[in-house]
C-alpha cells in the first residue's frame, strides 16, 4: 500500500514538474535574461508587463485547456512559475 501511495505521489510530482517546464518554455520565449527561478517574482523583476500578462493568461487557457475566471486574475496567481503551475494544478484538479 505504501508503494502504491509513493507511485501516485511520483506521478503527481512529475505532472507538476511538467506544468512548470511548459510555463518556463513559454516565458523564456519572451524573457531574455540570464534565467529566472521558479519562485522569482516576474512582475517585480519587470519581465512581464500588462500586455505580456494578457498573453500569459491566453497561454494558460489554451495550453492547459482551462478557463481563467475573473477571480483567478490575481497577481498572486501569476507572479512566478510556481504560482502559475499551482493555479493550473488547482483548476485542472477541480475539472478532473
Amino acid at each position: 500500500m505504501i508503494i502504491q501511495h509513493n507511485i501516485i505521489q511520483d506521478v503527481t510530482m512529475a505532472s507538476f514538474d511538467e506544468l512548470k517546464i511548459k510555463i518556463r518554455t513559454f516565458l523564456s520565449k519572451y524573457i531574455h535574461s540570464n534565467g529566472f527561478t521558479d519562485d522569482e517574482h516576474l512582475f517585480q523583476k519587470g519581465y512581464i508587463n500588462s500586455l505580456m500578462a494578457i498573453e500569459l493568461v491566453l497561454f494558460v487557457e489554451s495550453e492547459f485547456s482551462l478557463k481563467v475566471e475573473n477571480e483567478d486574475l490575481d497577481l498572486n496567481n501569476f507572479k512566478s512559475v510556481n504560482a502559475i503551475a499551482q493555479l493550473v494544478d488547482r483548476k485542472t484538479s477541480r475539472q478532473g
